[in-house]
């Protein structure tokens, strides 16, 4: 039975070997502009975290129009230790000095104990005492400012005293540590090849490589196009390389390992590229659209950032099968034959894949009852989750920045003077009896105004809390913090963004989820002519992204990992942004080895009539190459996790265990368990459903054996 997607591969592959010379020169052209686009496009990428219509948002924007300083640039702490015998209050003179000199030189926000003879910014018995040092915002730059405020204090220290620089942003610098995005590509590029040499044994080895490097500098080229119309998050060229790296290799692969089996049956030159079309081909459309459906979560987000990650996202796969099923069949069609030398013959008896699968449909329950139970241990630690900024205690134990927080632990100083919040007052506020009442609130360690911090007709408080504002504790201080604040105040500050970020990208995410689902229902039960196949792949999915969340946390958020890979200690929470990114790109990527095995056990099926026989096929033929495709997914996203920010770190770390999680425990053992179980019932559609789908209800005689008994005893 030919299928439409069948007759539309078809078409299309004819219609490439029609056009040999006119498909390589366009694509050629586009690669070339590509890298010229890609040297380009990095300057014109932003690194603005932008949430319009968020309070802690406009917050920080309005800070930092009318004070310059602030908002979600976390301020430098300056710890300053006096010599026995001294104490803050006896040189409040000298302390004053001290901070006008870091005022003056780095053109900054100031608070210290000179200005407020507050004891809460004194510690260790009055022998220890900090200030907040608000600088310009530096993201983008690049700066680490903590050295030149150190050089423009020094001169002005007391004899004997120590000072030490540290803060959020220093802290996060010393960790700031890894390889750009080419070195990433080219180390990700180099683990494909070996794993693709290994699996084809031939020069073969080389055109997925080949066309994952025509396809990302294309997607490049695509990207510079999209930043003259709307802003592009700097993160999109990691995801464009190392993603569309995996992606089109992937891709390729089903392809070319397709055509060697049609050649292995007999067919030569077009008509075996053509058979390939018909059968890998549109696999390869299914997975993409599903990866483009994935993404669609990005996109409909109503944040800016993650918006452009998900139309940069989108461009990924959308290249990626263009240069599949365009440039793979003229390069398979002219030059496959001769660099399939030496060529390995493809066995046609049943293989490692196809003993693994009969063992599987064999203990079945069995094969249901550990995958099961591996997910369900997984996931749980899902249900932990902390969505937040990183705490101090995670961030590098060594360096200056460390030093100086050993330092305010020492002196009794809790943590929370490294998150401070800012207010902003409106006219006819009083900024000091506004301050003494936030004072009081619990969480607060303390609140400050002092007499310079005016502008227009607004007035600031800063308030410090006792808990850092990334831990559970912080969060409550801040809900406090905005209930109290008088009518037309504004609340700003790193923790208020974070807890506005959540709230807008996941308030809505079941309904975006449901949405998600039903497309990808109608796409799968459109592909396999089956409602279980399709709900089964969604709900494996969906177990899968649990499983994966819950990997994460155990590794990032309690250190399980981070610790002996990174030398990071757990985080405590993971980055706000890391899990909407994680669902969106795995919700497809793992999606695709769901479509490439399925496709075969429903072809198996269609011609044998045997559930337990189309396992043992599907999973024969596509074990070894989903294995391979997985892991060179797994190498290019560890690829990524080599990039210097943590963030990235953590999405690389969730895509990478997503990717094994779903090559091994799912596909490999959960999803063939799950098939053999169902019989009959995997591939029953109803009729009213085939008409909305428009595909055929399957064969007569399986309509017929599902009246009388949908059970595995009828095989």
């Amino acid at each position: 039975m030919t299928h439409q997607g069948d007759r539309f591969t078809v078409r299309l592959g004819r219609f490439v070997l029609r056009h040999k010379l006119v498909v390589v020169l366009a694509w050629l052209a586009a690669a070339v502009a590509g890298v010229f686009a890609t040297v380009g496009v990095g300057d014109r990428l932003t690194e603005d975290f932008a949430q319009p219509g968020q309070p802690g948002y406009e917050a920080n924007q309005a800070i930092h129009r009318l004070y310059g300083t602030g908002g979600d640039d976390p301020p430098l702490v300056v710890v300053v230790t006096l010599p026995a015998g001294s104490t803050a209050a006896g040189q409040r003179t000298e302390i004053g000095e001290l901070f006008a000199a870091a005022a003056s030189a780095m053109d900054a926000r100031v608070v210290s104990y000179a200005d407020t003879a507050d004891p809460r910014f004194v510690g260790d018995g009055g022998r220890t005492t900090y200030g907040l040092v608000f600088t310009e915002p530096t993201r983008g730059m690049n700066a680490d400012l903590s050295r030149p405020l150190d050089k423009a204090m020094r001169p002005m220290l007391m004899e004997g005293a120590t000072l030490r620089v540290t803060g959020m942003e220093a802290l996060a610098d010393a960790e700031a540590k890894g390889l750009d995005v080419l070195a990433e590509t080219l180390i990700g590029g180099l683990g494909a090849l070996i794993v693709l040499g290994f699996v084809f044994g031939s020069v073969l080895a080389l055109v997925p490589v080949l066309v994952a490097a025509v396809s990302i500098p294309v997607t490049f080229l695509a990207v510079y196009g999209l930043t003259a119309v709307t802003e592009i998050h700097t993160i999109v060229q990691f995801i464009v390389s190392l993603v569309g790296l995996g992606v089109a290799i992937d891709y390729s692969l089903l392809l070319i390992t397709r055509w060697r089996e049609e050649r292995a049956l007999g067919y030569e030159g077009e008509a075996a590229v053509e058979r390939a079309m018909a059968t890998a081909g549109r696999s390869v459309v299914v997975s993409g659209v599903t990866v483009g459906i994935g993404l669609l979560a990005m996109v409909v987000i109503p944040v800016p950032f993650l918006r452009s990650v998900g139309y940069g996202g989108i461009l990924v796969p959308l290249v990626s099968v263009l240069a599949v099923l365009t440039l793979l069949p003229v390069l398979l069609a002219k030059g496959g034959p001769r660099l399939d030398r030496p060529r390995r013959r493809l066995s046609a008896g049943p293989g490692r894949w196809s003993a693994w699968a009969r063992g599987v449909v064999r203990l079945r329950w069995a094969g249901l009852v550990v995958s099961g139970t591996l997910l369900a241990v997984l996931g749980g630690a899902a249900f932990s989750l902390q969505l937040g900024q990183p705490v101090s205690g995670s961030l590098p134990r060594t360096g200056p920045a460390y030093e100086g927080l050993s330092e305010l632990r020492r002196a009794g100083i809790p943590a929370g003077v490294l998150t401070p919040l800012d207010v902003i007052l409106p006219h006819g506020a009083d900024p000091a009896a506004e301050a003494a009442r936030l004072a009081e609130l619990p969480g607060v360690r303390t609140a400050v105004a002092p007499q310079g911090w005016r502008s227009g007709a607004t007035s600031l408080i800063t308030v410090i809390p006792t808990d850092e504002t990334g831990t559970e504790a912080g969060r409550a201080t801040i809900a406090r913090v905005r209930a109290a604040v008088p009518a037309g105040a504004q609340v700003s500050g790193e923790g208020p963004q974070s807890i506005d970020f959540v709230t807008a990208v996941y308030g809505g995410f079941p309904a975006m989820l449901a949405l998600i689902s039903v497309l990808t229902f109608l796409l799968l039960v459109r592909a396999f002519r089956s409602l279980l196949l399709a709900v089964k792949a969604i709900v494996l999915n969906l177990l899968s992204l649990g499983a994966t969340m819950g990997a994460v946390v155990l590794v990032w958020q309690y250190g399980y990992g981070s610790e002996p890979v990174w030398g990071l200690a757990g985080t405590g929470s993971i980055a706000e942004f890391i899990p909407a990114m994680i669902f969106a790109f795995l919700y497809g990527l793992s999606m695709d080895y769901e479509v490439f095995i399925l496709a075969r056990m429903r072809e198996a099926y269609d011609r044998t009539g045997s559930t337990d026989e189309a396992v043992v096929e599907g999973l024969g033929r596509t074990g070894r190459l989903v294995t391979s495709a997985a892991l060179i997914l797994f190498l290019a996203f560890g690829s990524l996790a080599a990039a210097p920010q943590p963030e990235i770190k953590m999405f690389a770390t969730g895509l990478g265990l997503g990717v094994l999680l779903d090559a091994t425990v799912i596909r490999a053992l959960l999803l063939p368990a799950f098939v053999a179980v169902m019989g009959r019932w995997n591939w029953w559609l109803p009729g009213w459903l085939a008409l909305v789908a428009r595909v055929p209800a399957g064969r007569p005689e399986d309509r017929q054996t599902s009246e009388r008994c949908l059970c595995h005893c009828c095989q």
